[in-house]
């Protein structure tokens, strides 16, 4: 078993996008490391650095604690699995997994035996004399696993292997996967874009936004205590509920103005310094427990949607609480605003740019009344060009079990935990209760 590590890792294409920017670090011996990320975040681009088949732009791969920044791919003792199998369509199953210890000047004796072992342990010992034309998903997978098993390397990297597999098939073979990197005791590193993958099958998860690492840690300390707005609402399902506010301190006594609704705090505490602040308050389903009547912190509004999952619903409330621009919560991919990379400015009242103008957010003018208003004085506003069209509001999305579930129109009240309340401040970072 070895150890893993990056150095300010670097990755800069040739025609200036930057990939990896100064990512730093390090897969224990036999640790089931996750690199989680939205599409683009530059995760297979770190394993592919790793694997030694890309050269880095500046920074360092450590295997072992040796920096191998100038040695092959072969040399490495790594193996990658890649999303789409690469397996040889006319070569039969046996004859795949075995083909790494054929090839070149590590060809080794006693393949067959190899060969017959690890298919033993994927469970695909029936199928060694098919080609992979014959193979479902799953078991294509599963000898591209065998295959980089056989050469019994210092390291697994793993990229998305199962994103090509239906929900269900998925679902099984992440947990053999998980399994069978720890019942070997090789050190793995990762990478998808699926939360449930990295929540079930990470020793900790490293969480990427545009080249950049934004937390790592277990999966539940990620979770539960996100250190950015982005890892906040990357991570949970359904998606955590994103909504303007702002913090009002009075001596001892805080409340947070959601505009159309206000919650009230126990204390100040290290909300002090945070007076007049705006934020955005993440909420996720979790955090929400409907109720009869609230004898504290609650939301209420009317029930818009329904999600019947069977064994309970989600639950879209209108609370009238504006919810907290994309460009905010750092969620959209281009640096750039979507009104930037229109090519022609359309012309006023024209379709197109009145649903842009309802999706941005603009300052509050005298002629637009404020979406949302409270005795704090908070003015979340939307100032859409053409005033026929309603605000842009959010759902506050609720989790109730079923069997007795609310119909649409219904008024609803729910309780709002605080110790799972969220607060981060315009530029993303946590603002934290104590």
């Amino acid at each position: 078993m070895v150890a893993i590590a990056v150095d300010r890792l670097t990755k800069v294409f040739p025609d200036g996008t930057v990939a990896v920017d100064g990512v730093s670090f390090e897969a224990a011996s036999g640790e089931f490391l996750v690199l989680l990320g939205p599409t683009g975040c530059g995760k297979s681009t770190i394993l592919r650095l790793v694997a030694g088949l890309e050269q880095e732009t500046s920074g360092h791969v450590l295997i072992d604690g040796r920096v191998v920044d100038e040695m092959s791919a072969r040399d490495r003792k790594v193996a990658m699995v890649f999303q789409d199998y690469a397996l040889y369509p006319h070569l039969t199953v046996a004859q795949n997994i075995g083909f790494p210890l054929r090839v070149g000047h590590h060809a080794v004796a006693g393949v067959d035996a190899r060969v017959a072992k690890v298919a033993e342990h994927l469970g695909v010992t029936d199928l060694l004399h098919r080609l992979p034309g014959h193979l479902s998903g799953g078991q294509r997978q599963r000898v591209a696993m065998a295959r980089a098993i056989v050469r019994e390397p210092q390291a697994f990297l793993l990229d998305e292997p199962l994103s090509n597999l239906d929900a269900g098939l998925r679902a099984e073979l992440r947990t053999d996967v998980a399994a069978l990197a720890r019942r070997l005791a090789v050190t793995t590193l990762y990478v998808t874009h699926d939360q449930t993958e990295a929540m079930t099958m990470a020793d900790r998860v490293a969480v990427l936004r545009r080249g950049v690492l934004q937390q790592i840690g277990p999966p539940a300390e990620v979770y539960g205590d996100p250190a950015t707005l982005f890892v906040a609402a990357f991570l949970g399902t359904p998606r955590t509920n994103l909504l303007q506010g702002a913090i009002y301190v009075d001596g001892d006594r805080a409340v947070i103005d959601l505009g159309s609704q206000v919650l009230e705090l126990p204390s100040a505490g290290a909300l002090a310094g945070h007076h007049n602040d705006r934020v955005t308050v993440a909420v996720r389903a979790d955090a929400l427990r409907p109720v009869a009547e609230a004898d504290g912190p609650a939301l209420r509004g009317s029930v818009r949607l329904v999600e019947n999952l069977g064994h309970e619903a989600l639950v879209h409330l209108d609370t009238g609480i504006v919810p907290t621009p994309l460009a905010d919560s750092q969620l959209e991919h281009p640096d750039t605003h979507l009104v930037d990379a229109v090519g022609e400015d359309p012309p006023p009242g024209h379709p197109f740019r009145q649903a842009l103008a309802r999706m941005m957010p603009h300052g509050r003018t005298e002629s637009q009344p404020a979406t949302a208003r409270t005795e704090y004085g908070f003015y979340p506003v939307y100032d859409p060009e053409s005033s026929d069209q309603p605000p842009v509001l959010s759902d506050v999305v609720v989790r109730v079990p079923a069997p007795v579930l609310p119909r649409r129109g219904d008024s609803m009240t729910v309780a709002v935990e605080l110790d799972k309340l969220l607060l981060f401040d315009r530029s993303g970072a946590r603002i934290r209760f104590s």
